[in-house]
């Protein structure tokens, strides 16, 4: 995949937001958002969830490029990347932009 390819995959919005529509994917994020990477071992810790589990989340995290892997020995160690996540916030920004000029319009032609 080219670079520009990429970047747009990266930015587009529907991926994004399918990986973010799942509860233990957002508590994943949410162990991540700490900064500092984790392996599969410390993301089970105190949860019910298996290995094989939080691999599967983690993989969906990181097709949607919202967490990055680097393997470190025999592990893997997943980290949190902000930057979709910042991406998704100017998306809902325009489109909340986009939402609040119609809905200006619709009083104005209402008021007329």
């Amino acid at each position: 995949m080219r670079g520009s390819e990429l970047r747009a995959q990266r930015r587009a919005p529907a991926p994004l937001f399918a990986a973010l529509g799942d509860a233990t994917r957002l508590a994943l994020i949410a162990r991540l958002s700490g900064g500092e990477p984790r392996s599969i071992a410390e993301l089970t810790a105190g949860t019910k969830l298996t290995r094989q589990a939080v691999t599967k989340h983690l993989r969906v995290l990181e097709r949607a490029h919202i967490v990055r892997s680097r393997r470190a020995g025999r592990e893997s160690r997943f980290a949190f990347d902000p930057e979709p996540i910042e991406s998704l916030r100017l998306y809902l920004d325009r489109i909340s932009a986009q939402w609040d000029g119609a809905l200006a319009r619709l009083r104005a032609f209402v008021e007329s």
